[in-house]
């Protein structure tokens, strides 16, 4: 895992959640993750923004991952197998054969979703709580629960990785 410890509690940013994410990150408890996104800034906007929110989480404690092919000097990438580059390389999955890839691309972790309804995909299949269980149960590498996360369905799930959007913002 690049040395880095692989943390338990993500905080991913979105358009939806971003006016709050000062605030979030400074909620968290030190040693979090964050992964920014911002798909949806033009390219000038969004490295500004990454910059103000990764020294903002580096304050904090918190690992940073960037989502995209960028190296802006984050602590790792964030997306699809395929796409992953250096550093702590973050996987996204939603079935077994998105796992498989992930295994075989040698990702440090694996976020897993939907577990529950999100409002990212309204309207959207979700794995559950025993969908994501069988599958990430069966993953060698720490897979990170995404999808309608929050604390409590954390508890609920009984699952020691997770991460949201509007869950921890």
């Amino acid at each position: 895992m690049n040395g880095q410890a692989l943390p338990l509690l993500w905080l991913l940013s979105d358009a939806r959640n971003d006016a709050g994410l000062e605030a979030a990150l400074h909620a968290l408890p030190e040693g979090s993750g964050f992964v920014f996104r911002h798909y949806h800034l033009d390219p000038a906007e969004r490295r500004r923004r990454f910059e103000e929110l990764a020294a903002v989480a580096r304050e904090c404690g918190h690992v940073v991952v960037l989502s995209g092919e960028e190296d802006w000097g984050a602590d790792g990438h964030y997306g699809a197998p395929e796409r992953l580059r250096s550093g702590l390389r973050l996987a996204t999955a939603h079935d077994g054969e998105e796992i498989e890839a992930a295994i075989s691309a040698k990702a440090d972790g694996i976020f897993l979703s939907p577990v529950f309804r999100t409002a990212s995909h309204p309207g959207g299949a979700t794995l559950g709580a025993m969908g994501f269980s069988v599958l990430a149960q069966r993953s060698p590498v720490p897979v990170i629960a995404l999808g309608g996360m929050n604390s409590k369905r954390a508890r609920e799930l009984n699952w020691p990785r997770w991460g949201a959007i509007d869950g921890l913002a």
